[in-house]
């Protein structure tokens, strides 16, 4: 969470879940505060509560809900058309630190696929850390390749890898 001066970790809880478990659904406006809170115990960087604010209503800003209705991850996407081509964008995705390695990440993408697509993307890009080998794997698992890298796209200087993959 971002005080001003400094990040300052925030601990939550979480269901012990399987992405069988999960619904994904479109995020409401009462769901932004766990969003937030999966935000910031996700990345050293978080968004703040009004950058999501302001995708409310997207097609592409989906959520993953337990049966006894908590979020437990996240995906912010949306589609841009760039010289006649609809790409489909993946700003943001985050599973609670406590429900990874489930499957729950790859429900939220998988959904997401579908859903830009059906918004007219024939392609998907996101941006990802160079450091964080986890999500490169998980991408690269879903089709996604390395088309290049961008210097210090990161507010702490580190380099993004832009990855691409073709929708069906």
């Amino acid at each position: 969470m971002y005080d001003g001066h400094k990040y300052v970790r925030v601990t939550i809880s979480a269901p012990d879940v399987d992405a069988d478990d999960v619904v994904v659904r479109r995020a409401r406006r009462a769901d932004l505060l766990a969003i937030v809170r999966i935000e910031n115990a996700s990345f050293p960087q978080p968004w703040p509560y009004d950058a999501f604010e302001t995708f409310l209503g997207e097609p592409g800003f989906l959520v993953a809900v337990t049966d006894d209705d908590r979020i437990v991850g996240y995906v912010v996407a949306d589609v841009t058309t760039t010289h006649g081509r609809s790409i489909g964008h993946i700003k943001d995705i985050a599973v609670h630190p406590a429900c990874r390695g489930r499957g729950v990440g790859s429900r939220l993408l998988t959904r997401s696929f579908v859903t830009l697509a059906s918004h007219g993307a024939d392609s998907v890009k996101l941006e990802v850390r160079t450091s964080n080998e986890d999500a490169k794997r998980l991408y690269r698992e879903y089709g996604f390749e390395s088309l290049r890298r961008i210097r210090g796209y990161y507010d702490d200087d580190e380099d993004a890898i832009i990855m691409v993959r073709e929708l069906e």
